[in-house]
């Protein structure tokens, strides 16, 4: 389950490869660090046209998993695409991709520990996106803040590929690293989207750090 990733290019370089025409995002930092809960941007679908915004990490929970519960921190990966608790959410009005330039799945040790592994397409850490899904939801995330209304997002996985199976053998991101496969996903109908639901090639990707609770990635550009 990947709940840690990073995204530390620039806006600029964002909206050219995900083809945004709007930014809501403000004076986006470099983000080395995203953790469940916390905001990210995302490119979204709207009337006016592709939106980059910010949005917090995890959807809203079945209501299996809410039962005793005060709280709802929210799901960060989506794996049952076909559960009718998502399918609501795959159309093309709440498909939205994920920007990142690398993502930590940890590895468990012999001692215990579990430190981050930081996988990248390559050292550079060029950007590539997450297939998400997002929804605007009301509901009460920590109880200090009491029922907030946000835009939530979360992001679907798949079986893993060889360098990520080496590290994390249940799961990973379903990436998209073109154009033309951001394109689908926010746009085609759910069968055609729903095929990018695959691991990327072995191959694909490279490890990039290790250890580390943030990735120390170049400068952002």
């Amino acid at each position: 389950m990947c709940n840690l990733y990073s995204i530390t290019k620039g806006q600029q370089a964002i909206r050219e490869f995900t083809r945004a025409m709007t930014d809501r995002t403000g004076n986006l930092p470099p983000l080395p660090g995203v953790y469940p809960d916390y905001a990210a941007p995302i490119v979204r679908n709207r009337p006016e046209g592709r939106e980059l915004a910010m949005a917090r990490w995890g959807m809203p929970s079945p209501a299996f998993a809410l039962k005793g519960r005060k709280t709802d921190p929210g799901v960060t990966n989506v794996r049952n695409a076909q559960s009718p608790h998502w399918r609501r959410w795959l159309g093309p009005e709440h498909r939205c991709v994920v920007p990142f330039g690398s993502f930590a799945e940890h590895e468990v040790l012999p001692d215990g520990s579990r430190p981050p592994v930081w996988f990248a397409r390559d050292e550079g850490r060029p950007l590539a996106a997450f297939a998400g899904i997002w929804t605007r939801w009301t509901s009460v995330r920590k109880l200090k803040e009491g029922e907030t209304t946000n835009d939530l997002f979360a992001f679907l996985t798949t079986t893993p590929n060889a360098e990520v199976a080496a590290v994390h053998p249940k799961a990973m991101p379903v990436i998209l690293t073109t154009p033309e496969e951001i394109d689908t996903w926010l746009s085609a109908g759910t069968e055609e989207a729903l095929a990018l639901q695959r691991p990327l090639a072995d191959g694909a990707l490279v490890v990039v750090a290790r250890g580390e609770k943030q990735d120390g990635a170049p400068a952002a550009s």
